[in-house]
């Protein structure tokens, strides 16, 4: 809303106003904002949640070799996060932007799937929550008004970098000069690294293009669904999925910036994506608000996010990356949510493979894999194998959580790196 204000002023020619027309500078406005917000605003909640005793009732010390107790902690944080988003992108952002007003959306979304996950869990004291497929059902549903939205609005459109030879020696990528609707991404670790969905399907002929954003659509449902999930298995450790997702945010931040500035996409050989600026607007909003959760959600958590939170900032940094064609970086930035489903995957098949002929087995003391690091040797079932027992005494939770965003930036700077390392 400020910026269509301030740009009315700017035609007025008042002083000053025209600093709303650089995205640099409203993005950092948005962080300030955002972080401000969830700072203040989060204490008040804080106080507000356990006045009406909306607390934590499931997590105890049964599986905490420290017997660290956490029931009685609110939940729901995941709305001070939400709030934090939204308002400094209603104050900062084009809101006729169509890839702004997607993540709005999902941020909405996903934040009353979530909301709907914990109050069946705080209010009718069901600790399983929404079931599953309801929540799939949700996230499917999301992916689908996303991947539609970009298939059908003329606004979502791309330029693709063009290798031009000047002489036998030397070549300067260009961009097309007209927009077009494009099923292409970015491939990691590749020169030419655009893939056309298309083009997997080129033996449909002339109905390759149409089958391409079929698969482009199936392909948003598969990523939304699998890093939402990812980012709610993360959150088990104070401080854990805050800290990961705003050093995700900020890589895909540095990659929606260099993909909405046509020399920078030129100079790193990358497709320009008009209008993507935006989304620079929204991720800066993303990480405040995540660093300022932490200053309460940091070990020991005040608070915690609950499926309000993880949901909506797994889903949040899914359809962004999808946005500005980078979903395929996803494995390598979220490595951490990878490793965290994968984790939750092997324990239960193997369990189940064990199971119908007639033994307990395992592969890791506990899943999601942060646990199993957590996890002291005593507290394993005695009649049941074990392929990975280390860690014997089980690292504090602290620990864990700052080595888990230790790995997470690394993975960042090897996301980076791929844009040069062809």
């Amino acid at each position: 809303m400020l910026y269509y204000l301030f740009q009315y002023l700017d035609k007025i020619n008042v002083p000053g106003a025209g600093m709303f027309g650089y995205v640099s500078f409203r993005a950092l406005m948005a962080v300030i904002l955002s972080l401000l917000i969830s700072v203040f605003y989060g204490n008040r909640f804080i106080k507000y949640m356990k006045r009406k005793q909306i607390a934590e009732t499931q997590r105890d010390a049964s599986i905490d070799p420290f017997n660290v107790t956490k029931v009685g902690v609110p939940t729901m944080g995941g709305i001070i996060i939400i709030m934090a988003i939204i308002f400094p992108c209603l104050l900062l952002g084009k809101l006729h932007n169509i890839y702004m007003i997607l993540m709005m959306i999902t941020t909405i979304w996903l934040g009353l799937l979530g909301f709907l996950d914990d109050y069946i869990k705080v209010f009718h004291k069901d600790k399983e929550g929404l079931h599953g497929t309801f929540k799939v059902i949700g996230q499917v549903g999301l992916g689908l008004i996303v991947g539609l939205t970009l298939y059908f609005s003329p606004d979502v459109v791309i330029r693709e970098n063009i290798e031009v030879s000047r002489n036998k020696a030397e070549t300067e990528i260009v961009h097309a000069v007209q927009n077009q609707k494009s099923t292409k991404t970015t491939i990691p670790f590749f020169k030419n690294n655009n893939l056309d969905y298309a083009d997997l399907v080129g033996f449909m002929g002339k109905h390759a293009q149409s089958v391409g954003w079929i698969l482009f659509v199936l392909i948003t449902i598969f990523v939304v669904t699998a890093v939402s999930n990812g980012a709610n298995l993360n959150d088990g450790m104070d401080g854990m999925a805050a800290g990961n997702s705003a050093i995700i945010g900020a890589t895909l931040g540095i990659l929606a910036y260099v993909s909405s500035h046509i020399e920078y996409a030129r100079y790193l050989n990358i497709m320009f994506i008009p209008g993507s600026e935006e989304m620079v607007i929204f991720i800066c909003a993303f990480i405040g608000a995540l660093i300022g959760f932490l200053w309460y959600n940091a070990f020991p958590a005040q608070i915690f996010m609950g499926d309000t939170g993880s949901l909506t900032i797994g889903g949040i940094i899914a359809v962004f990356a999808i946005i500005i064609h980078k979903e395929l970086l996803i494995p390598i930035l979220c490595g951490i949510f990878l490793v965290e489903n994968l984790s939750v995957i092997m324990q239960v098949r193997y369990y189940q493979k064990g199971k119908r002929k007639g033994v307990k087995q395992r592969i890791f003391k506990r899943t999601p894999i942060h646990d199993h690091f957590r996890t002291h040797v005593s507290q394993l079932e005695k009649d049941c194998s074990y392929i990975f027992t280390g860690p014997s005494d089980g690292f504090h939770e602290s620990k864990i959580t700052v080595r888990f965003w230790i790995v997470t930036i690394i993975l960042a700077a090897i996301t980076i790196i791929t844009l040069k390392i062809r």
